[in-house]
């Protein structure tokens, strides 16, 4: 058999021979043959748009860029050849140089001259009716995200020479060709045969504004996300592999002092599925309601009813019975899980069957027992996921209906699926960069969709531990969890972070590096204050219920891998996650509009919820060929940066005016705060708000601004002349006999203000204030 083994050696040297000899002599076509082969033998393509597409004629094909090969790629994926404008310094001379000529690719350095004739020699090449391609983020992504677009595309935009075709290339995120777990090559390759899917938007004309080139290439990705996660296990399949990876080190902790291992976690999981399956739970209890805080135990309860292909609905407990009651009918629970020690503190009248977990204990069988340990200890994820059928549930399967906090009314079932919520893990583990050192401290109620999503399901996929505590407000308690944990990532509120500044302690909050909050915008002095007391600076995010929660967040410090473009922006909420895009539309005509441009915010991607619970109407209303409408004026800055400028909602029409309340607001409390400020620099001020904005109707001009307020250290006339210092109009100014004082400030139960109980404090207080001042009725 030697002869054999010869005439192999001696075949590959002669393809090697001729491999050498027409690199020198044909060197494009050879190089472009042997690539063509690699990228077969290690890649399988696919396109999703191709009719999008020209087959003929110039065109500029504007990408996303997130591996060292994005280019070759492309070429070897599309069916005309693409010329590329790329940094020349990657290509100066030898192997690389003669393999930038074989891909016909347009070289350009960093001095003005080169710059200038790379830009007209693209130009001249789409005018020849050639493609000429661009990564206009200017250097490669360090965390998926899509970075801000160089004004370089403008330029080479100019002569309308041709279209322009986003396009968005997807799964080369984690190779290593990319900067996943942050660094370039050097990591382990994945296995081979890597699926990469080129995404292709219908063209737009060369005139676009770049901020809606680089959205409609957002766009894409988000639809790129949408169509990769289908192929991703479901979050019950995950969260038996965190839990058993996590093994015997800690998982989870609350803070009535229990703590509970990977395995305890998946044990306790099992032996509940199983006991609510049999006994407690019927075919028809598909929607299953929660009332629990969080706590270790409302963690089990909610992952044993996926396990179980349940809907769990985490009922909001500073809720009235009832809209508790109205939650219930909505959703149709007929049975409520929860503990006899939570329900004794409360009093509520619930219109369902009240299961307390306590009473499980006894249905326990030693079959149960043995069950757990065997799916915990021995049997691999895939056999228990087998037994479960875990495989048959899909990522638009419902995974829970929360219901929204009501701020502008009553409250409305948000149906969240599987891959909603599955994004949102997915999106927080690639701009934060969770690890197995970090701790997340989970204060934010299950009912609120980012405690569900991000502290339930994202610290247990994930590999962090989470310690929960039920009352965010509870500043003394949390700085005790925090401290006894060694918590890292703190997610709140302004209001709730307001309270740990002045009742946590720095040895307390001496490990948080990551603190995000949203919800509110974040006061100005807030994220100085914090700073200085505790060493880490807040990172404000964006999102809504409707969106999973989240939408966009600016990175901390601690998790930057910012190189060539900054990933946060103070004042701005953060660039959209991975996945999500984002666009700024006219909110009358809802014509898309430049970034720059203030309008209304729509937002798309897989984050969107299913809908409303029984109101199609409302869901056709809000949802709109995938973009979810959200309410918010905001603007996109040229680097995709957002920033909210107010809720549609939280303007006053005044004399055909639009008046926004939040800049009203912001103005006044800095105003309360600068007066209000003690000797030693420190705000004195409580945790919760000190005033808010909102309007009442009028008769002569449509609307008008009140301001409800605690006790102030300002009169409303110095205010008023406050706001006219700060350069507010007078249309922006509250009439003097338009401040009313109150108790308190109206708030819901995340932290954020009840808007809609203010407006009809404000209504109320208002016509008494009228009434008083009409003259009494003659008693004749």
């Amino acid at each position: 058999m030697w002869w054999i083994t010869i005439e192999i050696l001696a075949t590959l040297a002669l393809l090697a021979l001729l491999v050498v000899v027409g690199f020198f002599a044909l060197p494009r076509l050879t190089i472009r043959t042997v690539f063509k082969l690699l990228l077969t033998l290690l890649y399988r393509k696919r396109v999703v748009g191709l009719e999008n597409f020209p087959r003929d004629g110039g065109l500029f094909l504007v990408s996303n860029h997130v591996s060292w090969i994005d280019g070759i790629l492309i070429l070897w994926i599309l069916p005309r050849n693409i010329r590329f404008i790329v940094d020349g310094g990657n290509f100066e001379k030898g192997f690389f140089r003669r393999l930038a000529d074989a891909f016909d690719t347009i070289l350009m350095t960093r001095s003005p001259k080169s710059i200038g004739r790379a830009l007209q020699g693209g130009r001249d090449a789409v005018k020849q009716g050639q493609c000429v391609g661009l990564f206009p983020e200017g250097g490669l992504t360090r965390n998926g995200q899509l970075q801000g677009f160089r004004p370089g595309l403008n330029k080479l935009l100019k002569d309308k020479g041709g279209p322009v075709v986003p396009v968005w290339l997807d799964g080369m995120w984690g190779s290593i060709f990319s900067y996943s777990e942050g660094r370039l090559f050097w990591k382990r390759p994945s296995l081979p045969r890597r699926l990469v899917t080129l995404h292709i938007g219908p063209p737009l004309p060369p005139d676009t504004p770049l901020s809606i080139i680089r959205g409609h290439v957002a766009a894409l990705g988000a639809q790129a996300m949408e169509d990769q996660q289908s192929r991703s296990p479901v979050l019950p399949r995950r969260i038996l592999r965190s839990w058993k990876k996590r093994g015997r080190v800690m998982k989870a902790a609350d803070s009535t002092g229990a703590e509970a291992s990977g395995y305890e976690m998946l044990l306790r999981a099992l032996v509940l599925r199983r006991i609510l399956h049999r006994d407690l739970l019927e075919e028809e209890d598909k929607f299953v309601g929660v009332f629990l805080p969080p706590s270790v135990g409302a963690v089990v309860t909610n992952v044993a009813l996926s396990l179980d292909h349940r809907v769990a609905v985490n009922l909001n407990y500073t809720s009235s019975s009832e809209v508790l009651n109205q939650c219930i009918a909505v959703a149709g629970i007929r049975k409520v899980l929860t503990s006899k020690k939570f329900m004794d503190k409360m009093n509520f009248n619930l219109n369902a069957k009240v299961i307390e977990l306590e009473s499980i204990q006894p249905k326990v069988r030693t079959s149960d027992k043995i069950w757990a340990a065997l799916g915990t200890y021995v049997l691999p994820a895939f056999v228990i996921e087998r037994i479960m059928g875990l495989q048959n549930i899909k990522h638009d399967d419902l995974l829970t209906v929360i219901f929204t906090s009501g701020s502008t009314g009553t409250p409305k079932g948000v149906m969240l699926t599987y891959g909603n919520v599955g994004h949102n893990v997915d999106a927080v583990d690639l701009a934060i960069r969770l690890n197995a050192d970090d701790v997340v401290l989970g204060i934010l109620p299950f009912f609120h969709s980012f405690g569900y999503s991000i502290t339930l399901w994202g610290a247990m996929t994930l590999p962090p531990a989470g310690a929960f505590h039920f009352n965010p407000l509870d500043a003394k308690t949390v700085g005790k969890l925090a401290q006894r944990h060694g918590a890292t990532v703190l997610l709140a509120t302004p209001t709730f972070l307001r309270g740990y500044l002045r009742r946590v302690t720095k040895e307390q909050f001496s490990k948080v590096n990551v603190v995000v909050t949203g919800a509110e915008k974040t006061p100005p002095d807030l994220f100085d204050a914090f700073e200085e007391r505790f060493g880490v600076r807040i990172s404000e995010g964006y999102g809504t219920t409707e969106l999973s929660p989240l939408v966009s967040v600016n990175i901390p410090a601690s998790r930057s891998t910012a190189n060539f473009q900054p990933d946060r922006r103070e004042g701005s909420v953060g660039r959209p996650v991975p996945g999500v895009a984002a666009k700024i539309v006219d909110p009358e005509t809802f014509a898309e509009r430049d970034g720059e441009t203030e309008g209304m915010l729509l937002i798309s991607g897989p984050n969107v919820m299913r809908g409303y619970m029984g109101r199609q109407d409302l869901t056709d209303e809000l949802v709109k060929d995938g973009w979810y409408i959200t309410g918010d004026m905001a603007r996109i800055d040229a680097d995709g940066f957002i920033f909210i400028t107010g809720r549609q909602s939280r303007f006053s029409k005044i004399g055909g005016e639009m008046v926004p309340h939040i800049r009203i607001e912001e103005e006044l409390v800095r105003l309360v705060n600068e007066a209000d400020t003690d000797k030693d620099g420190d705000v004195d001020q409580d945790d919760t708000p000190v005033l808010v904005v909102t309007s009442v109707s009028d008769a002569k001009k449509g609307e008008r601004l009140v301001v409800l307020h605690r006790e102030l250290a300002m009169s409303p006339a110095e205010l008023r002349a406050g706001l006219t210092a700060a350069g507010l109009p007078n249309l922006y100014l509250p009439a003097v006999d338009a401040f009313y004082p109150v108790a308190t400030i109206p708030l819901l139960g995340s932290g954020k203000l009840d808007l809609k109980a203010a407006q009809l404090m404000a209504q109320e207080l208002a016509s008494k204030n009228q009434a008083s001042d009409e003259p009494a009725a003659s008693d004749n």
